[in-house]
C-alpha cells in the first residue's frame, strides 16, 4: 500500500453534513513513521459539540430513525460491515498513515471489524422485554429495554477503526444515536470511515464525528447535559477525570482503561509456544495496546532458559515501515507517547532492574525518521518496581521469577489494573485454578492477544466499568423500563402502597 502524498484535508461529519469546524482552524495529523505532517484536521470547540449532540438528539427522538424498528436498525448495521470489508484496504492504509500501525496486522483486522456489525445486527432484533409473574391481583406486568439515549464514544490513537467498531455497533443496535471523538493523534481513519455510515444510509444525526483535543471538545462532550452515556477508552487518568465529569448529571459509563497484565509461564508449558506467545504479547503492536502482557512471570526452574529463547526470538523482529507488510515492530504512534517510554526504560534502570536487550531509540537505516524504540527486556525485576506496575504502553518487558503457584498468582494480582493475564501450562487443573484465582477480565491460555465480537471484553479494578463485545455489550446500551398495568374493577385505598 502507498501512502497520501502531500497534505490530504477533512471535514467533521454533523448532522449528516461535511462540515468544517466553527472556529475554521485545523491541526496536523503526523504519520509517525516519517515524523511529518500528512493530514489537516478540523480543530472543533464547544460550539461543534453543541451542534452534533443536538443532531443526535433530534435523531434519537423523531424522525426515521426514532420510527425504525430494530430489524431495519439492523439491516443498516449489516450494510454497514458490507461496505467495510469493501474498502478495508483503504481504511487499513489511512489508519496506518495516521498511527504506525503494521498494515499487516491492520489489514486483518479491518477485515474482521464488519463481524461486529454482522453480530450485532443480528441481536438488534433479539432485544426482548419479559412478563414478570407479578405477586399482586389484577395487574400485568412487563419489562421493555430502550436505547439509553445519545452516547458520546471517545477513543484513543492505537486502534481507532476496532475500538470506535466496539462502541458503536451495540449502540446503533440499541437504537441510540452516537457522537463519535476520536483521538487528536488518529482522527482520519475515523473520518473516512464516517463517509460509509453515510453511504450505508444512517438517517442525519445517528453518528456524528467531531475531532479536536480533549480539553476542549473531550471536556465539552464528558459534560454536556444532553450526553446520556459515555464509552470510553484510554488512560487510568482520563477516565478517572471523566467518571467525574459523568457523576455530575449521573451519565452511563463503560469506561476501558489502563492494563498491567501478567502472563504466568509454568514449568511445565512448552516452552518453544510460550515464548512465541510472550512475543505477541508485548512486542506486537510495538506494546501499544492495552492488554500488552508487559509483565512476564516465569517459573525459577526454566528461568534462564525461557529468557535465552525469548531474547533470541525477539531479536529477530524486522523494524521498519509499517506499511510494509514484512515488517513485525513499527514505530511509536506519537512523539510524547516515545518520550514516555524513553522516561519508562530510564526509570526501571534506576530501580535497579538489569537491561538484559534494548534500552535505547532504534537506530536503524530501516527506521528512517520515526519514533522507533527497539523491543526492551529487563530482568531481575521487582513486582514493587514502578517498572512492573505502571503502564508503559511500549515494546517493554519486565521479567520476574516465582517458585511457587501461590506466589505467580498473589504477584500478577498485586496491581491496580486487571484487563487481563496469560497462562502458559499442560496442566488441566493449573488451568481451571488460574482461571479462577486471577482477578482479570480476560484470562487467555496456551494463547494471547485474542478477542472476538461474540466475547465479553473488560476489566477489573482501575482496568475500567462495563463489557464490550459479546451479548453483555448491548446490555451497556439499554435502559430497562417496568410497565404496571391494572385490570381491576376498582381502585383500592389510594392511601396504601399496592
Amino acid at each position: 500500500m502507498t501512502r497520501v502524498q502531500g497534505i490530504k484535508d477533512y471535514q467533521c461529519f454533523i448532522g449528516g453534513k461535511w462540515t468544517s469546524a466553527e472556529s475554521g482552524e485545523t491541526f496536523e495529523s503526523v504519520d509517525p513513521f516519517l515524523a511529518k505532517p500528512w493530514a489537516r484536521i478540523p480543530k472543533c470547540d464547544q460550539r461543534d459539540v453543541d451542534q452534533a449532540v443536538s443532531a443526535a438528539r433530534k435523531a434519537l427522538e423523531s424522525g426515521a430513525w426514532a420510527d425504525m424498528h430494530a430489524s431495519q436498525r439492523g439491516q443498516l448495521l449489516r450494510k454497514l460491515g458490507d461496505l467495510i470489508l469493501r474498502d478495508a484496504d483503504h481504511l487499513a492504509a489511512t489508519e496506518v498513515q495516521d498511527n504506525g500501525k503494521l498494515y499487516a496486522e491492520m489489514r486483518g483486522q479491518v477485515g474482521y471489524i464488519p463481524q461486529w456489525f454482522y453480530y450485532f445486527g443480528g441481536l438488534a432484533d433479539k432485544i426482548e422485554g419479559a412478563v414478570v409473574p407479578i405477586d399482586k391481583a389484577d395487574m400485568f406486568t412487563y419489562t421493555r429495554h430502550e436505547p439509553v439515549g445519545v452516547v458520546a464514544a471517545i477513543t484513543p490513537w492505537n486502534s481507532p477503526l476496532l475500538l470506535t467498531t466496539w462502541k458503536l455497533a451495540p449502540a446503533l443496535a440499541a437504537g441510540c444515536t452516537v457522537v463519535l471523538k476520536p483521538s487528536e493523534f488518529t482522527s482520519a481513519s475515523t473520518l473516512e470511515f464516517a463517509r460509509l455510515i453515510e453511504e450505508a444510509g444512517f438517517p442525519a444525526g445517528v453518528v456524528n464525528v467531531i475531532t479536536g483535543f480533549g480539553t476542549d471538545v473531550g471536556e465539552a462532550l464528558t459534560t454536556h447535559p444532553g450526553v446520556d452515556k459515555i464509552a470510553f477508552t484510554g488512560g487510568e487518568n482520563s477516565g478517572r477525570h471523566i467518571a467525574r465529569n459523568a457523576a455530575q448529571t449521573f451519565k452511563r459509563l463503560t469506561l476501558e482503561l489502563g492494563g498491567k497484565s501478567a502472563q504466568l509461564v509454568f514449568p511445565d508449558t512448552d516452552i518453544d509456544n510460550a515464548v512465541k506467545g510472550v512475543v505477541s504479547g508485548i512486542f506486537a503492536a510495538t506494546g501499544q495496546t492495552c492488554i500488552a502482557g508487559s509483565r512476564l512471570l516465569v517459573h525459577d526452574s526454566i528461568h534462564d532458559e525461557f529468557i535465552d529463547k525469548f531474547t533470541a526470538l525477539a531479536r529477530t523482529a524486522r523494524m521498519g515501515d509499517p506499511m510494509d507488510m514484512a515488517t513485525q515492530v513499527g514505530p511509536i504512534t506519537t512523539q510524547p507517547q516515545y518520550q514516555r517510554v524513553l522516561f519508562c526504560i530510564e526509570m526501571a534502570r534506576n530501580e535497579g532492574a538489569d537491561c538484559v536487550m534494548g534500552g535505547k531509540p532504534a537506530d536503524r537505516p530501516e527506521c528512517g525518521d520515526g519514533w522507533f524504540i527497539e523491543p526492551t527486556v529487563f530482568a531481575n525485576v521487582s513486582n514493587s518496581m514502578r517498572i512492573a506496575q505502571e503502564e508503559v504502553f511500549g515494546p517493554v518487558l519486565s521479567v520476574i521469577r516465582f517458585r511457587e503457584d501461590d506466589e505467580a498468582y498473589a504477584m500478577a494480582n498485586d496491581t491496580a489494573y486487571g484487563l487481563a493475564a496469560g497462562v502458559w501450562t499442560n496442566d488441566q487443573r493449573r488451568i481451571f485454578t488460574a482461571a479462577k484465582r486471577l482477578r482479570a477480565g480476560s484470562i487467555w491460555t496456551n494463547t494471547y492477544r485474542a478477542v472476538s465480537y461474540m466475547a465479553p471484553f473488560g476489566g477489573f479494578k482501575n482496568s475500567g466499568l462495563g463489557r464490550e463485545s459479546g451479548q453483555e455489550a448491548i446490555n451497556e446500551y439499554l435502559e430497562t423500563k417496568c410497565v404496571w398495568m391494572s385490570y381491576g374493577k376498582d381502585v383500592p385505598n389510594p392511601f396504601v402502597m399496592r
